[in-house]
C-alpha cells in the first residue's frame, strides 16, 4: 500500500502543505479548524429546506442508507463529495479508490464534528468523452495485459454519456470481459452483477453507475447523477450567473492562472479567450459556448443564441445546459451541504485555479482532500520481488532498464575486475605513448588518441555481449519480472490508473471492498501512508 497520490509539483507542495500553494485553496486538509470552519459557512447558506431539496437528488444502495438520508435534514448533515466520469466495468481501479477514501473521511469528520456526515458520489454521465469511457483494461489468466472496448455507436460526436445507449456490441465485450477473469466461488455474483448493469441497450454511464451501487452497497455512501432532472433545474441559476458575468470571470481565472505560472506551475485547465463554463447541447454534441457580442457562439455548431434564448431552451430541456469542469465544483457546493471533495491528483491541480470563482458565487471552497493511493500486492507478486530484492516502486522504469540492471548485478566480479583493470590499463599506457610521442612528432598524439578510443570501443562491445549472455541466462527471471511489472505498473502507469477492480474482486472477493475502506488512512493531522 501507498499513502498519497504522486502528481505535479503543485500536487506535490499542496500535499507538504507549502503555504505558497495552500493559500490557492480553501484550507489545509490536515487540519481539523478548516473542517469546523468550512461547516459554519455551509450551515448558513443550507437550512432544512435547502438540505431536504438536496437529498432529494441522491440515490442510495439500499433501505438503511436510504433511512440515514431521510435523517440527513433534521440532523443538519454534511456532505464528503467526490466524482468520476463514467468508466467501463467501473473503470480503473482508482474510481473505487475516490469512493472509499470519502467514505473513510466522512467517518472523521462525523466524529470530530459530532454531525451526520455521508460520503456522496457525483457520477458524471454528462461528460462527452467516449474515447476515456468505451474500454477497460485488466490482466488475464496468463498474466497478459487485455484491453477490452466496446465499439463506437452510430451518431454526432460529442454527445454526452447518459444519451448513448450501446445498441451494437455490449454483450460480446461483457462476455470478452468475462472470459479473462477467474472462475473462483466469487466469480457468478460478479459476472451476475456485470450482465445486469450492461444489457444491451444500457448506456456506460447507466452500467457504471448501477456497478458501483452495488459494490458499495454495505457501506455509507450515497450517489448522484450529474442529469438528474432535479439537480439540472435547481443549478440554473449559477449557470446564467456564469453566463451574465463571462467577462468578469474569465478575467478573474486569468489573474489565478497567471499568479499559479508566477509560482512555477503548470495550470491544468486553461483560460480560453471568450470561453463560458457552460456547454449547451445541440447538434454537435455538448458544444461549448464562448462570448459573441452580446450573446453567445456554439463552439463547433457555430450556432449564435442571446441569453434570453438559451435560457428558453433550458427551461423546455434541461439537460440541454451544463457546466463545463470548472464551473461543476461550483454547482455541487451550491447544491450539496458539501465540506470536502476528494480529488485525485489532476482535480487537486485544477482546484487550484477556483477559489476566487467560488467567491464569485458567494461560496467558500470545500476543503480539498486527496483521494488514497494503493498498491495491491498479491503473494504471487511478492514472491518474486522478494526473490530479486526489489520494491514495488523500482519496477516502475522502463523494462528494458530493469533488465539492465539485473545484467549489471549478475556480472561475475573477476569479470568486472579485468574489464576495470584493462581499462585502466589500455588509458595510462595510452597517456604514456602519447607523451612520449610529442618528443617525435607533434601530430602523432591524434594515432594514439584513436587508438586508445578504438581500445575502449571494443571492450565496451565486449562488455554488452557479456550483458546479452547475462540476459539469455536470466530470461526466466526478466519474465517474472516482466509480469511483476504488468501487474503493478501496466503500460508504465501505476496500477490504480488502468487495472479493473473485476480482476481483484474475482479472486478475493466483496469482502476486498470493506477491508480496503478500513485500510485507508486519512485521520486528520496526520500523512496518510
Amino acid at each position: 500500500m501507498t499513502g498519497l497520490p504522486g502528481g505535479p509539483p503543485l500536487v506535490q507542495d499542496y500535499l507538504r502543505g507549502e503555504s505558497h500553494i495552500c493559500r490557492f485553496y480553501g484550507g489545509s486538509f490536515r487540519d481539523p479548524a478548516a473542517y469546523r470552519k468550512k461547516a459554519e459557512e455551509v450551515d448558513q447558506r443550507f437550512h432544512w429546506d435547502a438540505r431536504n431539496r438536496a437529498i432529494s437528488m441522491i440515490q442510495a444502495s439500499t433501505e438503511s442508507a436510504r433511512e440515514r438520508i431521510e435523517r440527513f435534514a433534521d440532523d443538519g448533515g454534511f456532505f464528503v463529495t467526490t466524482g468520476q466520469q463514467p468508466g467501463l466495468f467501473s473503470g480503473p481501479l482508482y474510481s473505487l479508490y475516490k469512493a472509499l477514501t470519502a467514505i473513510r473521511l466522512a467517518r472523521e469528520l462525523e466524529s470530530l464534528l459530532d454531525r451526520p456526515v455521508l460520503a456522496l458520489f457525483w457520477v458524471a454521465s454528462e461528460d462527452h468523452d467516449w474515447d476515456e469511457a468505451d474500454h477497460t483494461h485488466l490482466l488475464d489468466l496468463n498474466n497478459e495485459l487485455q484491453t477490452l472496448r466496446v465499439p463506437n455507436q452510430a451518431g454526432p460526436p460529442g454527445r454526452p454519456l447518459h444519451r448513448i445507449p450501446v445498441e451494437t456490441g455490449l454483450s460480446d465485450t461483457v462476455e470478452a470481459f468475462l472470459g479473462a477473469l477467474p472462475e473462483t466461488d466469487f466469480s457468478p455474483n460478479f459476472f451476475d452483477l456485470v450482465r445486469d448493469s450492461y444489457p444491451e441497450g444500457a448506456t456506460l454511464a447507466q452500467g457504471f453507475h448501477g456497478v458501483l451501487l452495488e459494490l458499495l452497497k454495505d457501506l455509507p455512501i450515497a450517489f448522484v447523477d450529474s442529469a438528474h432532472p432535479e439537480l439540472k433545474r435547481s443549478s440554473f441559476p449559477v449557470l446564467f450567473r456564469e453566463m451574465e458575468e463571462a467577462e468578469e470571470h474569465e478575467v478573474l481565472l486569468a489573474r489565478v492562472a497567471s499568479h499559479l505560472e508566477i509560482e512555477g506551475y503548470h495550470v491544468q485547465v486553461p483560460v480560453l479567450e471568450g470561453g463560458v463554463n457552460v456547454f449547451l447541447e445541440g447538434d454537435e454534441g455538448r458544444d461549448r459556448l464562448y462570448r459573441a457580442g452580446n450573446g453567445f457562439r456554439q463552439n463547433r455548431a457555430g450556432t449564435e443564441f442571446t441569453l434570453d434564448e438559451v435560457r428558453a431552451i433550458a427551461e423546455q430541456d434541461p439537460t440541454l445546459l451544463s457546466p463545463n469542469v470548472l464551473l461543476r465544483p461550483i454547482v455541487e457546493s451550491t447544491l450539496f451541504p458539501t465540506l470536502s471533495y476528494v480529488a485525485g491528483p489532476g482535480e487537486l491541480s485544477y482546484f487550484g485555479q477556483l477559489k476566487e470563482l467560488f467567491q464569485a458565487h458567494g461560496l467558500e471552497m470545500p476543503i480539498i482532500h486527496p483521494r488514497h493511493s494503493a498498491t495491491l500486492l498479491e503473494g504471487k507478486i511478492d514472491k518474486v520481488l522478494t526473490k530479486f530484492h526489489r520494491t514495488p516502486e523500482s519496477l516502475a522504469r522502463p523494462h528494458h532498464e530493469l533488465a539492465e540492471e539485473i545484467a549489471l548485478e549478475e556480472v561475475p566480479p573477476e569479470v568486472r575486475r579485468a574489464l576495470g583493470e584493462i581499462r585502466g590499463a589500455v588509458g595510462k599506457g595510452s597517456g604514456a605513448l602519447s607523451k612520449a610521442v610529442q618528443a617525435i612528432d607533434s601530430t602523432l598524439k591524434g594515432p594514439v588518441t584513436n587508438a586508445r578510443n578504438t581500445a575502449f570501443a571494443a571492450f565496451d562491445e565486449a562488455e554488452r555481449k557479456i550483458l546479452q549472455a547475462l540476459k539469455r541466462e536470466n530470461e526466466i527471471a526478466l519474465e517474472q519480472l516482466g509480469k511483476a511489472q504488468r501487474h503493478l505498473f501496466p503500460f508504465g502507469k501505476p496500477q490504480e490508473r488502468s487495472i479493473n477492480a473485476f480482476y481483484y474482486l474475482c479472486r478475493y472477493g466483496p469482502e476486498l471492498v470493506s477491508a480496503l475502506a478500513e485500510e485507508f488512512d486519512v485521520a486528520l493531522g496526520t500523512h496518510s501512508a
